[in-house]
């Protein structure tokens, strides 16, 4: 029980607050590795080695060929607030450096063991210091080259609360190897080395340019397809590259956003790209862009998280008008056209997840901008029916979104706006799914179809609508589960030539847990190389389909669905309506008779002939009484 009069305030131990402070600043063996390298790059290294054991977990060493340090200023680098970049008040709204809080080296030094050598040039001999949980254990002279070596060993071992909400070591390893590819993006002249378990995984060599360097990080076939962006603002200067809209992703973690070579996430300047690309993307799909944003160090405030990932700009909407504009030139200069990928339908993609989106191939995957029209012209092709080939049809022309209600959002905006009054004569049909069960499609006869969107079908005295593309996307989903859980024999097409697709460092990790299930679902993956997967096989379905664009996907998927913590049978299952997406029938293409009526009979083989994977109706139904009292033809 506390004594009246107590004080209730106290000061912390300084070990204590270390800790609070690492916890804003150490997240995972992925921060330390950043702190760690942008102090490198403060110091004038040009060679940068990073070596990390079990995914960062049990050992990080940062190796670099900087200034260094005297002894005297290795002692002070492990203090609180010590720093050799802001000397007074006006420097802190003048940072021209990547690091400069003066928290980072106690804060890592405080919650893990930590060992730092380091010399300068105008020392005879480096220093050596050991510090283990904030103390500090040993100061020994050593030989050492000019330059800073740290370790960082057992990350959070003095914080257990801390240490088991790190992942598992091929997940720090993803969350290590971004990290440093975003910094590797920003620097060009600088090698970068990353090795894990004692194997060189990936190295970027120094460049001359920006390009070459963006060929390492985002590959060789993305970089094909970059657009240069430039553009000038009161207080500021872009450059940088978009991509093809053609080649769009999942997820923004491919826009790439640097503020005088500090890569940092900010929401307004992702907008502003995504405004920029406006009409040219589907609903739910973003971009792949590096944007090289110079700002005077007074107009931007860098200070604003102890990451400092964000910033605060002081002329932020010139700037994001700025950004806006440059990318819609530099895609219209590239002659993109800005409704070619438009979505013609509500996506669910929001609500369903990477797994529900639809997506037309990029215009090529392995580089070349002259088979663009080939690849394009076969990512419209059908697929195998029912093991009967749908042929291809000429001029298939928008894709549908899987997940969409099939709306035609553009025809409707075209069509003249009815009168009150002929809305009130003419009230929409409702939808009548209670009329349309299993045996309906038994009897079902085609009639044709409507807007190349919708099967319509009669039977007896009813008209019944089908949804094409979430008919046949149904079929292809529940083919392709009741194979991969029966593990019998899939028909699959063998590639003549093995096809190569590079992904991320995550996505790499996650695809390789997927292998297994998806090689019974008929999609035969090879691991090719880091972070590089041959597709041998696919299935009959998906034959006339380019491999590359579906497999970086599902790599996406695979990752986003969280295989680890939800099971990989889920990630598969995402994988496999991911495989139906590619492989459905489109909206407004043209079907003959034999090919609609296939989809009408595959529908009496699935267990769920009312809805797509993703839950939208496929079909509805009006009988011909409704209809008659609808036309005033029943008094």
């Amino acid at each position: 029980m506390r004594e009246a009069g107590a004080a209730r305030v106290r000061i912390l131990p300084e070990i204590l607050s270390n800790k609070i402070a690492a916890g804003e600043v150490v997240e995972r063996p992925a921060s330390v590795i950043k702190e760690l390298v942008e102090n490198a790059i403060d110091a004038g290294s040009d060679r940068i080695s990073v070596d990390i054991e079990d995914g960062g977990r049990k050992l990080i060493r940062v190796s670099d060929n900087g200034y260094g340090m005297s002894h005297d200023d290795a002692l002070l680098a492990i203090e609180r607030y010590a720093t050799s970049k802001i000397a007074s008040e006006s420097d802190l709204f003048d940072i021209r450096s990547l690091g400069f809080r003066g928290e980072a080296l106690p804060s890592i030094a405080s919650v893990s063991r930590f060992t730092m050598i380091t010399r300068d040039e105008s020392s005879d001999a480096g220093t050596e210091i050991q510090v283990e949980g904030g103390k500090i254990r040993a100061v020994n002279p050593a030989g050492a080259p000019r330059g800073t070596m740290i370790e960082v060993r057992q990350l959070f071992f003095n914080t257990p609360a801390r240490r088991k909400f790190m992942k598992t070591a091929a997940t720090e390893f993803g969350h290590v190897a971004d990290t440093l590819s975003c910094i590797a993006l920003s620097r060009p002249k600088i090698r970068f080395t990353l090795t894990h378990n004692d194997k060189t995984v990936r190295q970027w060599h120094n460049v001359r340019t920006p390009e070459d360097r963006m060929a390492d990080v985002l590959g060789t076939s993305t970089v094909r397809l970059l657009y240069p962006v430039s553009g000038q603002a009161p207080a500021a200067s872009l450059s940088g590259w978009v991509c093809d809209p053609s080649f769009n992703r999942a997820t923004a973690g491919k826009i790439y956003i640097f503020v005088n070579g500090r890569f940092i996430r900010d929401r307004g300047i992702v907008h502003a790209v995504m405004d920029g690309f406006s009409g040219r993307l589907m609903k739910g799909r973003f971009p792949v862009a590096v944007l090289y944003l110079d700002v005077p160090a007074g107009e931007v405030d860098v200070n604003v998280h102890p990451t400092k990932h964000e910033v605060r700009f002081a002329r932020r909407r010139d700037i994001y008008t700025t950004v806006n504009s440059a990318v819609a030139r530099a895609l219209a200069d590239a002659g993109t056209d800005a409704n070619a990928n438009r979505d013609e339908h509500s996506s669910d993609a929001g609500r369903q997840g990477p797994a529900a989106e639809d997506r037309p191939a990029p215009a090529t995957f392995h580089g070349a901008k002259d088979h663009a029209p080939e690849q394009s012209a076969r990512m419209q092709e059908t697929v195998q029916e029912l093991s009967e080939k749908i042929p291809a049809f000429e001029n298939p022309a928008a894709h549908e979104s899987a997940g969409s209600f099939a709306t035609d959002a553009a025809a409707q905006a075209r069509r003249p706006v009815k009168s009150e009054q002929n809305m009130e004569a003419s009230p929409p049909l409702p939808q009548q799914p209670s009329l349309f069960g299993r045996e309906d499609l038994g009897r079902a006869h085609v009639i044709g179809q409507f807007r190349n969107s919708y099967i319509l079908c009669e039977k007896d005295d009813e008209l019944l609508l089908i949804d094409q593309h979430a008919a046949h996307e149904r079929i292809l989903y529940e083919q392709f589960r009741r194979r991969a859980a029966s593990g019998s024999a899939v028909s699959v097409q063998r590639l003549l030539v093995p096809e190569t697709v590079e992904t991320g460092f995550r996505e790499s990790a996650a695809l390789e847990a997927m292998l297994p299930g998806l090689k019974r679902a008929g999609l035969e993956i090879e691991p090719f190389g880091p972070n590089t997967f041959a597709v041998h096989a696919v299935p009959d379905m998906l034959a006339d389909k380019p491999a590359g664009p579906l497999l970086l996907e599902i790599a996406e998927v695979a990752d986003a669905t969280g295989y680890r913590q939800k099971g990989v049978e889920r990630a598969i299952d995402a994988c496999l309506l991911l495989m139906a997406c590619h492989g459905a029938v489109r909206a407004n293409q043209p079907l003959a008779e034999k090919q609609m009526k296939a989809i009408v009979d595959g529908l009496l083989d699935c267990e769920n002939p009312s809805t797509c994977p993703h839950g939208r109706p496929i079909r509805i139904a009006w009988s011909k009484g409704f209809l008659d009292r609808h036309f005033k033809r029943i008094v």
